[in-house]
């Protein structure tokens, strides 16, 4: 019997996660789910942000499905030492769980264009997956220094560390439209030579069936915003993946519409991407969605259950129609919304 491991975290983490698990109990009545501390509230209970109850649940755990972590700017939490405050607990989590893959979907949804920072005729239909690496490049190499008026930084990659997230993409476009984008520098860096080489051999070797293109990151740039249906999956680098991830997140035009995966070799971790929102937590006012389709992340690429995952997308893309949120320009509650993605799911049994 599946294991998930859920942390609800601060803020409005609590009430998003809790709307989530209500959907997961729906579409995967099978599954076992354990909740634990992390964060804030997990340092005011153990005095850890990320404490020993929660680092032994994570040890069997098929997939973990995080809320938000973290307080308003003058939260006393922010005053403890580094190591103790809440999104210390967030970076020791995703270090334990080895997670170097961060999947980032972007998705306008049906008559939601409207949001959209683009035009209309832009925004409708796109669908992009964004695959960062999470663990290697210039954010974690070793090598950097201040030495007076100089400093310096080092981008560094291995080919193992190119070929296991390259793979986590093509494996991702295998069940969307089988198209990749490679995302490098190559004309400039030869750290970006040797990701086109790796990312071109590992194609060629073992998924002939995916079309690949490699394209500057300075270009993806610009043509993610004036073109974002040309894209299917995007993979690239720590840093190129942390740029592009961003700027594409306001495409869908709320970040309570982007949820997130973060994989590794063992269980991989969900989150919606927006904050803890302090100046809303316990109004029973958040928008739930981002949480909800980070749930059906989980199913599809924790548990490998696409057809569950895409109850719950259909779902979601119903209730957003029916019972918009408020940051959507609606008047649903957090509960309100989650009963129209159940009252949908209703509607939509399971295939089998």
């Amino acid at each position: 019997m599946p294991k998930i491991v859920t942390l609800p975290g601060d803020g409005i983490g609590p009430e998003v996660t809790a709307a989530a698990v209500q959907v997961l109990r729906e579409v995967a009545p099978d599954v076992t789910i354990e909740e634990h501390l992390i964060g804030g509230v997990a340092y005011d209970t153990h005095g850890d942000p990320f404490p020993q109850p929660t680092r032994d649940a994570l040890a069997n755990a098929d997939a973990v499905l995080l809320g938000t972590v973290g307080g308003a700017q003058d939260s006393a939490w922010n005053l403890l030492p580094r190591h103790l405050r809440p999104e210390s607990g967030l970076l020791a989590l995703r270090k334990a769980l080895g997670c170097y893959a961060n999947l980032r979907p972007v998705r306008v949804q049906p008559g939601l264009e409207h949001l959209s920072p683009l035009k209309a005729e832009l925004a409708r239909g796109v669908d992009i997956l964004i695959v960062r690496e999470l663990l290697g490049g210039v954010y974690f190499d070793g090598d950097r220094k201040i030495d007076g008026d100089t400093a310096y930084n080092t981008m560094r990659y291995t080919t193992p560390e190119v070929e296991r997230v390259a793979k986590v993409a093509f494996w991702a476009a295998e069940q969307r439209r089988g198209r990749v984008t490679s995302v490098d520098k190559a004309n400039v860096l030869e750290v970006s030579e040797l990701w086109r080489r790796d990312v071109t051999a590992l194609r060629d070797r073992d998924y002939r069936g995916i079309h690949l293109n490699h394209e500057y990151v300075d270009s993806v740039a610009m043509l993610i915003v004036s073109d974002p249906s040309r894209y299917d999956v995007i993979v690239t680098e720590n840093l190129f993946g942390d740029i592009l991830s961003d700027l594409a997140a306001v495409i869908p035009g709320s970040l309570g519409l982007m949820p997130s995966a973060s994989l590794g070799d063992g269980a991989g971790l969900f989150e919606p991407i927006h904050g803890s929102a302090p100046d809303i937590a316990g109004k029973g006012i958040a928008n739930p969605a981002a949480a909800i389709m980070s749930a059906g992340m989980l199913l599809r690429h924790g548990l490998k259950r696409p057809d569950a995952a895409n109850r719950i997308d259909r779902a979601v893309a119903l209730a957003l129609r029916a019972q918009p949120t408020r940051d959507l320009g609606g008047a649903a509650d957090t509960q309100t919304f989650t009963r129209a993605v159940l009252s949908a799911l209703e509607s939509s049994p399971a295939v089998g």
